[in-house]
């Protein structure tokens, strides 16, 4: 488990920065705000692209090998952006970067949830995620550290993205057997918990839209750069902290009724933001928001892996972030239409939680049993 939680920590305190660095950076590259939108957008259809292609690159290759692979991919993308400071080129080298995060993913968490029992792969995934939004929580803050004008942080991001390649390149013992696994059918994945394919959908139609647009959000409510760092690092530290939480309750209650309990947190948390504009407020409602956003990933995966047979891991980890994908490319689109409005990417994210809230409840009272893929 060291090899790809160490290399995961390291890339997530890259994408991090990288994530606020690229909306906040257009202005200095003469490149119009409006595409912040289209770039975070064309990141995630990237990843959806990405994560039908990775099961056969890592039965080929294996799990360090492919490792490795996806973040030279990435950091070769993050090279090119300074380099070449045209909105084309941007597009492009954002889709290729959301091809290879795609690679990266399915890589690590199938990489955690091969094997063990239902408790072991809660565990291991809860070490996964406080990995990853530790990471990324200490890689918003590079924002006010080392700014988002001129080639320092790109540079800082691509040594940060090389670091992460040393674990897997140096220790290779560890990886999980690759020869195994097996592709589900349609009618395999059709029989998927559907509370767990709806709630990835959901946690890429939020996460898609934080990290898109909710640093620009935040420039207009005439927030310095420090504070807006230290904001986005609020959300991600609430979804650090919630993780040992929900890793704990994933196992003791029913997991489409703890998917409901996190959208409804975060609906509460976009009550706060209605009822004072005060900078603490903000702060405790996005930390909330975080909690919420962070946890419905989590919780789905492990709710699609309950008591499937190993060999289908990859695959399924691979339907879940295409489910992701599918939320994270929307997300941002439609969430640009309430951008006009004051508070307007609070308002989305009121009503797609709450729509989700409701959805879940429903399915939790269903008491369905699930039917696996296997």
């Amino acid at each position: 488990m060291l090899v790809p939680v160490a290399g995961l920590t390291v890339f997530a305190i890259a994408s991090g920065y990288l994530m606020s660095l690229v909306p906040l950076s257009l202005a200095n590259f003469n490149i119009d705000s409006s595409y912040a939108s289209w770039l975070a957008s064309i990141y995630y259809i990237g990843l959806l692209i990405g994560s039908l292609m990775i099961e056969p690159i890592i039965a080929k290759i294996g799990h360090r090998i492919a490792f490795i692979s996806f973040l030279a991919l990435l950091a070769s993308t993050v090279a090119v952006l300074p380099l070449f400071p045209y909105k084309e080129l941007w597009l492009f080298a954002r889709l290729i970067a959301g091809m290879a995060v795609a690679g990266i993913f399915v890589v690590v968490e199938s990489w955690l949830l091969i094997g063990d029992n239902a408790k072991e792969r809660a565990k291991r995934l809860g070490f996964y995620m406080t990995s990853l939004y530790g990471g990324t929580t200490i890689g918003q803050l590079a924002v006010g550290y080392f700014g988002v004008k001129g080639f320092i942080p790109f540079v800082v991001i691509m040594a940060l993205l090389l670091i992460a390649i040393l674990p897997p390149l140096l220790i290779k013992q560890g990886q999980p057997d690759s020869s195994g696994h097996q592709i589900l059918s349609l009618k395999q994945i059709s029989r998927l918990s559907k509370p767990a394919i709806i709630g990835c959908i959901t946690s890429g139609v939020v996460m898609g839209s934080i990290y898109g647009l909710m640093p620009l959000a935040l420039k207009k409510s005439e927030l310095t750069t420090n504070q807006i760092g230290v904001l986005m690092a609020a959300i991600i530290l609430g979804g650090m902290v919630i993780q040992p939480i929900i890793s704990k309750l994933s196992t003791r209650m029913s997991k489409t009724l703890l998917l409901a309990l996190m959208s409804l947190l975060g609906v509460f948390a976009m009550g706060l933001t209605y009822l004072s504009p005060n900078y603490a407020v903000l702060i405790t409602a996005l930390a909330l928001l975080g909690m919420s956003a962070f946890a419905l990933y989590p919780i789905a995966i492990t709710l699609a892996c309950d008591n499937l047979d190993s060999s289908y891991i990859v695959a399924a980890t691979q339907v879940m972030l295409f489910s992701y994908s599918i939320g994270s490319a929307l997300g941002p689109i439609g969430a640009n239409s309430f951008m006009a409005q004051k508070d307007g990417l609070m308002d989305f994210f009121f009503i797609v939680l709450l729509a989700t809230a409701i959805y879940m409840l429903f399915a939790s009272l269903q008491r369905k049993p699930q039917i696996l893929a296997s």
